[in-house]
């Protein structure tokens, strides 16, 4: 999420704050990064915001401009020409933003780094339990297949599956998101006109992102797959559905065409959580000592700290920068029951994958993708809004 859209949500003060969080989330990700004794694939390359039409090139001015109003201009600055030809030369880039401070991280290393970690620490880690049920108490009870932990804090960090969770439910949509990654070539740079060590992402509302790899191949993904029913997270069109597959291949050939026949080596899906205003959350189920974080998507790594530090400043329930935050302190707008957020949801993913589509040809969309469209911001709603 934007500053400007957090300072239109929360307010100036409290936007920046949250901001100055996600920098010294930042801090501390390149800190654990720097003291391991394993390469995560750290590139603090900065993050390119691109417009691809002349629609995405007025929202990326209207931000700039949202930027300077808040005093954040140089936390991202206007790229044009030659210098945004010269992060990735791309003849459909129309212009783009600069994010100086953003960085990537290979995940699956960073996990593995965080799990070795935890067992140095004396963590007992046990995988392959699923949870079957918790029941609130002093203390707490966790259900398993073969059995029962008794625990005074309980924190659910179940990513989508938190779909189920009471306190949750209404507050929260699992949605889909796909990526894929290209074969490996010896000069990845020339091959793609992708010099730079940034990432990349445009302005559609559902975007695309994308990062080279240190192996030489590109990843590109979508977060506009289609949207789960409720906590029907396993719903096999989540993680397998080749349409989507195919409007993400289609999308990275536009958006990079130098690739040209470069061939997909693989590519995946699976659910993602977002919450009612996406902006991610941690809370504490009323009466009980179980806590909850959701809400990540779209934000990359950056808020697994940020959260992180809220859950563990609810479990030993100090009064920090964390718990005060609005991180931890702000109001979350009930979505629709199902099945209308479902049927509803449904229909305005697709107007609006119709309508940048149109954008994306330079037609007119037609009247009815329009009109759909437009319900979430007619609504006030802060979820599916273009």
């Amino acid at each position: 999420m934007s500053l400007p859209t957090l300072a239109s949500m929360l307010g100036r003060d409290r936007a920046l704050e949250a901001a100055r969080l996600g920098s010294a989330a930042q801090d501390a990700i390149r800190a654990f990064v720097g003291a391991c004794d394993a390469d995560l694939w750290w590139i603090e390359g900065g993050g390119l915001k691109v417009a691809t039409t002349p629609a995405h090139e007025r929202k990326l001015a209207d931000f700039a401009g949202s930027m300077a109003e808040l005093g954040a201009s140089g936390m991202a600055r206007t790229v044009q020409g030659d210098e945004l030809r010269a992060l990735i030369d791309s003849p459909v880039f129309r212009a783009g933003v600069f994010f100086p401070e953003e960085a990537t991280v290979h995940p699956g290393r960073l996990v593995r780094a965080l799990h070795r970690k935890a067992l140095q620490l004396g963590v007992r880690i046990h995988e392959a339990t699923p949870m079957t049920h918790v029941v609130a108490g002093s203390p707490s009870r966790v259900g398993t297949a073969e059995g029962e932990i008794h625990a005074g804090e309980v924190v659910l960090a179940t990513n989508a599956a938190l779909a189920g969770e009471r306190d949750v439910r209404a507050r929260m949509v699992a949605f889909s998101s796909f990526a894929m990654v290209t074969a490996k070539v010896d000069d990845i740079a020339a091959r793609s006109g992708w010099r730079s060590n940034c990432s990349l992402s445009d302005a559609r509302m559902f975007l695309h992102y994308a990062r080279k790899t240190l192996d030489g191949r590109i990843l590109f993904g979508a977060g506009s797959g289609p949207i789960a029913y409720g906590a029907r997270i396993q719903a096999r069109n989540l993680s397998h559905d080749q349409s989507t597959v195919d409007r993400v291949d289609a999308a990275m050939r536009r958006l990079l065409p130098k690739i040209g026949d470069l061939p997909v080596e693989r590519a995946w899906g699976g659910p993602i959580d977002v919450s009612s205003d996406r902006m991610p959350y941690a809370g504490t189920r009323a009466g009980t000592r179980i806590h909850y974080g959701f809400g990540y998507s779209g934000h990359g790594v950056n808020p697994s700290y940020i959260v992180g530090k809220c859950l563990a400043s609810l479990v030993l329930r100090e009064e920090n920068e964390w718990t005060r935050s609005a991180f931890c302190r702000r109001r979350l707008p009930a979505l629709p029951p199902e099945p209308l957020r479902y049927i509803g949801g449904s229909m305005i993913r697709s107007a609006i994958l119709s309508c940048e589509d149109a954008e994306d040809d330079g037609r007119k969309a037609a009247l009815y993708a329009r009109t759909v469209a437009r319900l979430p911001a007619l609504l006030n709603l802060r979820i599916g809004v273009r």
